[in-house]
């Protein structure tokens, strides 16, 4: 056997979402952290065929590089946890739901899972909030 190591997963989100947001994508940055616009590099844990671009959605944790923002901020290598997207998705009641754009907010680190900001700006999708409990805390409007 081995050594009886626990590891500390990601809740599964309650819904079949589609992943919208390919890598390359530029995606607006929805909190007060000092980042605007962000360009996805990766997605965390993303599996997929052969000559897919991989792509992420709603409560998928991304790395991303910031290409507006304050000076501080610019070309900084960043985590973020995608909140909204524009295409719909089907969440497990039947109830099918999209937002007017896509967006994101930045983690302080992957192992907490913190928010870097305090506050958010429009909805967060239930979905982040069932993934990832700290963000509820700067949520302004869960949808």
């Amino acid at each position: 056997m081995g050594v009886g190591r626990k590891t500390v997963g990601i809740k599964p989100i309650k819904a079949h979402v589609t992943r919208a947001i390919p890598v390359n994508s530029t995606i607006k940055v929805a909190d007060n952290s000092g980042a605007r616009l962000i360009t996805v590099i990766s997605i965390r844990g993303y599996k997929g065929v052969k000559n897919r671009y991989p792509a992420g959605g709603v409560g998928d944790i991304i790395t991303a590089v910031v290409k507006d923002g304050t000076p501080e901020m610019k070309h900084k290598i960043v985590n973020a946890v995608i909140i909204r997207q524009k295409k719909e998705y089907r969440r497990a009641n039947g109830l099918r739901v999209k937002f007017e754009d896509n967006a994101a907010i930045l983690l302080k680190d992957l192992k907490t899972k913190d928010p870097q900001a305090t506050i958010v700006k429009g909805p967060i999708a239930k979905e982040v909030i069932e993934r990832f409990p700290n963000i509820s805390k700067v949520a302004s409007i869960v949808a």
